[in-house]
């Protein structure tokens, strides 16, 4: 039997045909805009979306990719570069870019490191970076792309933090490049920073921290008083920082940001190709093509809410998730993992098993993120989630309830999935699963 395939049409479709096959299209997607969700979407308001989209589509055909041709583009991501270093405590030295998300920022970073090891100590041949095992994938899959070779150390099982003395125990004569979180993914808690970049300095290697995830939460959170770990530019040693403005920035989605303490750090980022027919290359990150909506978006966004919108808006994800962990600490069965320093947090359970707990969720309408090791449910709490916060946690406890009462009953969603990948040993195996999947979710059906 041939392949399924999709081919253009022999004529085109009328517009309002397509956008009522886009419209039911949409009804499988998560429902997000109900506050079930506690992942991938960062919303602040109706409002604010709608605003940003107008920014976006005013720019929606320029290209970054040429600051003389649309120097609107170039004011703005000058403009919010300028706006986050100055968030993060950073001097004139500093300086950056915009990319399209978390991941293309650390991509850089890495590179960007290698590139300046290269130049600064030429006898190192295999570079290694030291990251603890809490930090993003990303870092993998630059470590994968840039030829540098990661050494994972595991972190402090009481802090969830990572390990400072095991991180200075893995440098080697090879390394270049130390890592950090502020936050991290998966506790949601603050690494070490300070001491690590104090490693780093004396040892003249450089320090990344991945911000990407709270770099618009924690400065917020400190204003309000809360007790967070000194993490940013004020901290001497960090040489770099990962910030995504399309978290808690705000921002339509495609909007990151790689900054540096120094500018000669900045010009290895760079690829410059001087010797083309079709005249000299220059692009600033990984991309050629840079669209100038996200990046007139972010710009829009940061201006319109400006720190007291930030500020009230770091309010309200803070409360709730203070209420959250709270709720969530009153049932026995649960249990939070670590002090997680502001809005992301997960939950694991002795007591029952805490993926046939999401399914229950998922019946609900409620969707959480699965982690592992262990194993536990995840949350990131947005603005729109203090509205169903009490609903959100009466559910959790109706849960609970079911599972306890039905320990035998077998799943046949994503419990039995993710309890059998988390308890496989060989993880050669995890992968060739996840792979495959992930193969046969892109075909055609």
């Amino acid at each position: 039997m041939a392949r399924p395939k999709v081919v253009l049409p022999e004529q085109g479709v009328p517009k309002d045909e397509i956008i009522r096959l886009m419209e039911d299209l949409i009804k499988g997607d998560i429902n997000w805009r109900e506050g079930k969700v506690w992942s991938l979407v960062y919303h602040a308001s109706d409002e604010h979306s709608e605003f940003l989209k107008k920014a976006y589509t005013m720019f929606f055909s320029k290209n970054a990719i040429s600051p003389i041709a649309f120097p609107s583009l170039k004011k703005f991501e000058i403009e919010v570069v300028s706006m986050v270093i100055d968030l993060l405590n950073g001097d004139k030295r500093c300086c950056g870019s915009m990319t399209s998300g978390g991941t293309e920022s650390i991509l850089m970073a890495i590179k960007t490191h290698r590139n300046w090891a290269r130049e600064k100590y030429p006898e190192i041949k295999n570079p290694e970076m030291v990251l603890p095992s809490s930090a993003h994938p990303a870092h993998l899959k630059g470590a994968d792309y840039f030829g540098v070779k990661p050494i994972r150390v595991p972190i402090d099982q009481e802090t969830h933090r990572a390990d400072v003395k095991a991180m200075k125990d893995a440098l080697t004569e090879n390394t270049i490049l130390m890592v950090g979180s502020a936050c991290d993914f998966p506790r949601g808690v603050v690494d070490p920073i300070p001491e690590l970049a104090a490693i780093a300095k004396e040892r003249d290697i450089g320090m990344h921290v991945d911000a990407c995830l709270g770099g618009f939460i924690l400065p917020f959170a400190k204003r309000l008083g809360y007790d967070i770990l000194d993490w940013d530019f004020s901290v001497p040693g960090v040489s770099s920082i990962s910030v995504d403005v399309h978290k808690y920035g705000y921002s339509a989605k495609g909007a990151s940001i790689i900054l540096y303490r120094k500018e000669r750090m900045w010009k290895h980022q760079f690829s410059v190709y001087t010797d083309w027919s079709g005249g000299i290359y220059i692009s600033t990150t990984m991309r050629g093509t840079r669209p100038g909506g996200a990046i007139a978006a972010a710009w829009a966004g940061m201006k319109t809410l400006g720190l007291e919108g930030y500020l009230k808006l770091a309010k309200i994800v803070l409360d709730t998730s203070k209420k959250i962990i709270k709720g969530i600490q009153e049932i026995p069965e649960l249990e939070i993992i670590g002090k997680p320093d502001v809005s992301v947090f997960s939950f694991k359970s002795d007591k029952i098993n805490i993926f046939q707990l999401g399914d229950e969720l998922d019946k609900k309408g409620w969707h959480l993120d699965r982690i592992q090791f262990p194993s536990a449910l995840h949350m990131i709490v947005n603005p729109h989630h203090a509205e169903i916060a009490d609903s959100f946690l009466n559910d959790l406890k109706l849960s609970v309830k079911e599972v306890i009462d039905n320990p035998e009953v077998t799943s046949d969603g994503e419990a039995a999935i993710y309890g059998m990948v988390a308890s496989l040993p060989d993880r050669g195996k995890v992968k060739d699963i996840v792979v495959n999947f992930l193969k046969s979710e892109y075909k055609i059906k």
